[in-house]
């Protein structure tokens, strides 16, 4: 079993590079290692060379190995949890650390499992037609911050099932996660089937823009997705983009308040609110607004928040100072205009971390800054609506389309409003969970492409017709 401290070892050093904080109590954790451009040249190489021999073992092979992997993973589980909570803020229990180790390692299971997605699509007597799906060759995942270990099992995970190989370049926020993962997974691949590359945003840029690399999976910013549309066009290689959201969810009026309130919670506050998915404009009735708030307020005056080593503890830091300034920025504007703050909205400015406290915002006006703008922290906004047409139309107002939700006692109705509602996916009285065979994926400026499931591994594949 992998502890902390063996591990931590073997994802910093001693030399030069870049030096991680922990962003709930300040306090150094180590220095990662970084690479430069070059090294980026030559991690593709390398992962070039071994990719024939690696698709040349085939389905059954790849997918033992990957529950190799995950098995792997979870004889790491804690030293993966400890690091991870360190380093990205995200408390061990909750929905945070374990919660995201775990979910690693079940998706490389299922990933393993999933079936090959051949397709038969003519066979009538005089023609036949079958549809593979073959490796593309190097793949590039460039993951984020929020969830660095399990947003990168869902770019590697398939991308190895279906015979590529991989350069992984982590957020530069968390190097170590993203080292800690690859370091665990590398004890059961082949050599230089999955190489990880640390550094800065010019290291993605580099991958991106490399002629052998053909496939970039990103998950990150939509002014970030434009420029890798950019910049790979060169080359024409194939993407898949989850981009920015600013998730909706109308809450209808036959509701009951209270049965709902901890769902919408962690609909909205999973990872203390740095999730894509996650609800981030909530729209709820006139006629059960005022019960939904105080409801609201209840659930998440419960909510531990605090250094995510603590047990006790459910919601930890934002992450990096940078995304602090952001939700602060929104929340004080909001408070400005009139908005009424029912929870929150004072963070403690002199002591250590980038803490900021779970905050609900009533009486907002639908254009307020917070409303509009993807707040990516422990803020909601609570608008009130009394037409439903108008609140869709608001939900479907930005130029994002991620996630939404409908919260209703009658689901066939719940259905009927998320037929209306522009968004990749639409939960029905909950938000924001992801299954590994349920594919997910964005409309609108919230990026294209669909991950997970047999849609996932066709993805991650050049299509092939066998004519005959």
């Amino acid at each position: 079993m992998t502890t902390y401290e063996s591990l931590l070892a073997a994802v910093t050093t001693d030399g030069d590079g870049r030096e991680v904080l922990d962003p709930a109590t300040g306090e150094r954790i180590g220095t990662a290692p970084v690479v430069d451009t070059a090294a980026v040249g030559d991690a593709v190489a390398r992962a070039a060379a071994a990719q024939p021999a690696w698709a040349a073992l085939g389905h059954a092979e790849r997918s033992a190995l990957l529950h190799r992997a995950a098995d792997a993973v979870e004889a790491s589980s804690e030293a993966l949890a400890e690091i991870l909570s360190r380093e990205q803020g995200k408390p061990l229990n909750g929905p945070n650390a374990r919660f995201e180790v775990g979910a690693c390692a079940a998706w490389l299971r299922v990933t393993a499992d999933t079936p090959t997605p051949t397709q038969v699509v003519v066979d009538d007597g005089t023609d036949f037609a079958e549809l593979h799906y073959r490796p593309i060759g190097v793949v590039g995942a460039i993951t984020p911050w929020n969830w660095p270990m399990m947003i990168a099992i869902w770019q590697l995970a398939p991308a190895l099932r279906m015979g590529n190989t991989v350069v992984a370049k982590p957020s530069q926020y968390t190097l170590l996660s993203g080292l800690a993962l690859v370091e665990v997974l590398n004890t059961v691949l082949p050599a230089d089937v999955l190489i990880a590359v640390p550094g800065s945003g010019e290291l993605g840029a580099a991958l991106v823009t490399d002629p052998a690399v053909g496939k970039i999976m990103f998950t990150g910013s939509t002014a970030t997705g434009k420029k890798i549309i950019e910049a790979s066009a060169g080359n024409v290689t194939r993407l898949t983009l989850e981009l920015g959201g600013n998730d909706a969810g109308i809450v209808l009026p036959d509701v009951d308040p209270k049965a709902i309130a901890e769902q919408l919670f962690w609909g909205a506050f999973i990872n203390t609110g740095q999730t894509c998915a996650a609800l981030k404009r909530l729209y709820v009735h006139d006629d059960v607004y005022d019960a939904v708030c105080e409801a609201l307020v209840d659930v998440a005056g419960a909510m531990p928040m605090g250094v995510g080593l603590d047990e006790a503890n459910v919601l930890g830091p934002l992450q990096n100072a940078m995304q602090f300034d952001v939700v602060d920025r929104l929340v004080e504007a909001a408070k400005a205009s009139g908005a009424r703050v029912l929870l929150g909205g004072d963070p403690e400015r002199t002591q250590p971390g980038h803490f900021y406290p779970a905050t609900l915002v009533a009486d907002i006006d639908p254009a307020n800054a917070l409303v509009v703008e993807e707040q990516f922290g422990p803020a909601l906004p609570i608008i009130r609506y009394s037409d439903l047409d108008d609140a869709i139309a608001l939900a479907n107002g930005l130029d994002v389309g991620l996630g939404a939700s409908v919260w209703s006692a009658d689901r066939d109705r719940a259905r009927e409003v998320a037929a209306r509602i522009q968004a990749g996916t639409v939960w029905i009285n909950s938000h924001g969970g992801v299954h590994p065979m349920i594919p997910f994926g964005g409309v609108k400026q919230s990026g294209y492409g669909l991950e997970f499931g047999a849609e996932g591994l066709k993805a991650v594949a050049v299509p092939q017709v066998v004519n005959g």
